[in-house]
């Protein structure tokens, strides 16, 4: 009986596992439909989008790049979740924090260390992140603001910040001089370039072709993205780093035990003594230190000038919360999640290009995987809660028959 139960939960686990991979397949099997109206055919346009994401050195590389952003996201989203607490403000703490690492990369562009001004402008990306995470958590917590409202409105005070910094005080003075007044900021200074995987592989002594080792296929286009130029850089090695960091806070620390405890019941959680508000803030400042960590590292890897604020958080902050619920909520799950909503969108740009079809029907073919993506985290909700309400019944129905076996025993002796 007992190997009977812990079979039937590793089935019941493993379907919850499968459901959002099932939901993917659901959107697409409609997005085949959309195309095949529109004269598309679905199996060429699906192959493009597989080829242009996985299928080439620079699809590859592209898909990378773009997992960096959805998975520090990723990460911060899972917190807040875990926490009770929903954020959908990671693109405006995306902003906030890109927009604080390059005033600091501008101002300390002279004489500084690789190494110093690398670190410092990561930290101030995270820091004016974590402040912005914070004022919603503190509305929350403090006053009952719900945080839905109030990260969606500061999404956009941040975007309006920051046009006003890049039409005045943070504008590149080569754009005045000119006349062109393109807002945008200077380039940062060399020193603040996150190194590439091509770096790292010249420091490493790597320095031979995928062809030079008989490396072919998907392990010769690996390789290639790790040695040969590419945009790919050694931000990924940071965000994956992180994520392991995040498990560790939330399932080997007392810190990381109060947000989930606070997550799963709050009247619970302050009854056993658990500082519920200071915990709610703090998983949204957590929170919103990733997506500022985000951020920062999309300025220092890949654009090295801040310009039009949601051109730089480019969706990652709503695309994020998908790639959160994909990966289950889970630091670990959150990286492979990632890699796959970065190559959909990097496919899907491939399939609008050889396919000839319009932007928005990409947008609606991405948006319907979200959408079912979503929708399936309520379902797993709910066979979880009928899973535990079982399970409570059973074993109340025991202790009920133990209880007159007992007294069973009891009259007949």
């Amino acid at each position: 009986m007992e190997n009977r139960g812990r079979n039937r939960q590793f089935l019941a686990r493993l379907v919850d596992g499968l459901v959002p991979v099932v939901a993917v397949l659901f959107a697409f099997l409609v997005g085949a439909i959309i195309l095949w109206l529109q004269g598309v055919s679905p199996v060429e346009a699906y192959r493009q989008m597989i080829v242009g994401a996985f299928g080439t050195k620079n699809g590859l590389a592209d898909t990378l790049v773009k997992a960096i952003p959805l998975m520090l996201v990723g990460l911060g989203i899972a917190i807040a979740f875990r926490g009770g607490v929903i954020n959908i403000g990671a693109e405006g703490q995306m902003i906030v924090g890109a927009l604080l690492t390059t005033f600091v990369g501008v101002q300390l562009a002279e004489g500084i260390s690789p190494v110093v001004g690398i670190s410092v402008a990561i930290l101030a990306g995270a820091l004016m992140g974590a402040i912005w995470g914070a004022i919603p958590g503190y509305l929350k917590a403090r006053l009952g603001v719900n945080e839905i409202l109030s990260t969606i409105m500061m999404n956009q005070i941040a975007i309006q910040i920051g046009y006003y910094l890049l039409r005045g005080p943070m504008i590149d003075p080569a754009e005045v001089a000119a006349g062109t007044n393109i807002p945008q900021s200077a380039r940062l200074g060399r020193a603040f370039d996150v190194p590439r995987f091509t770096d790292l592989a010249r420091w490493l002594g790597l320095d031979r072709s995928a062809a030079d080792l008989g490396l072919d296929g998907f392990l010769g286009e690996i390789y290639a993205v790790l040695v040969e130029p590419s945009r790919l850089h050694s931000g990924l090695i940071f965000a994956i780093i992180m994520a392991v960091l995040v498990y560790i806070l939330l399932w080997r620390t007392t810190l990381g035990y109060r947000i989930r405890a606070v997550g799963l019941s709050r009247s619970a959680s302050e009854y056993a003594g658990i500082p519920v508000r200071r915990t709610i803030v703090l998983s949204m400042t957590f929170s919103g230190l990733f997506a500022g960590l985000a951020g920062a590292v999309e300025i220092l890897g890949l654009h090295h000038r801040m310009f039009e604020p949601a051109a730089v958080s480019a969706g990652y902050g709503f695309t994020g919360i998908v790639a959160a619920l994909f990966g289950k909520l889970h630091p670990l799950g959150i990286i492979p999640s990632s890699v796959l909503f970065g190559g959909l969108l990097v496919g899907g740009d491939k399939m609008q290009r050889a396919m000839q079809i319009p932007q928005v029907l990409i947008t609606a073919i991405l948006g319907l995987v979200v959408l079912f993506v979503v929708s399936t985290d309520y379902l797993v909700r709910r066979r979880v809660a009928r899973r535990l309400a079982a399970q409570r019944s059973a074993a109340e129905l025991a202790s009920k028959e133990e209880l007159v076996g007992s007294t069973v025993q009891e009259a007949g002796s």
